[in-house]
């Protein structure tokens, strides 16, 4: 019964350890520009072009305001 506790305790606390995910020696790509500088690939809004501060705003506006129940209430 000794045993079977003593091993319990090891696998539960063994559960609770966090493994380094990171891989050493291996640079890591960090996305230290600007959000409106461009998208990787194809994807992109309609009417925003990489690049443009002020249509990147606007998106994001646009983004927001079809998430606001307010809005969406009254339509």
């Amino acid at each position: 019964m000794k045993r079977l506790v003593i091993v319990t305790a090891a696998l539960l606390l063994a559960a609770c350890g966090e493994v380094d995910q990171a891989r050493p020696g291996v640079a890591v790509e960090r996305g230290d520009q600007a959000a409106y500088t461009g998208a990787h690939g194809t994807i992109a809004a309609k009417g925003w072009e990489a690049g443009n501060r002020t249509s990147w705003q606007q998106q994001v506006r646009n983004r927001g305001q079809l998430q606001n129940e307010y809005n969406r209430i009254a339509r």
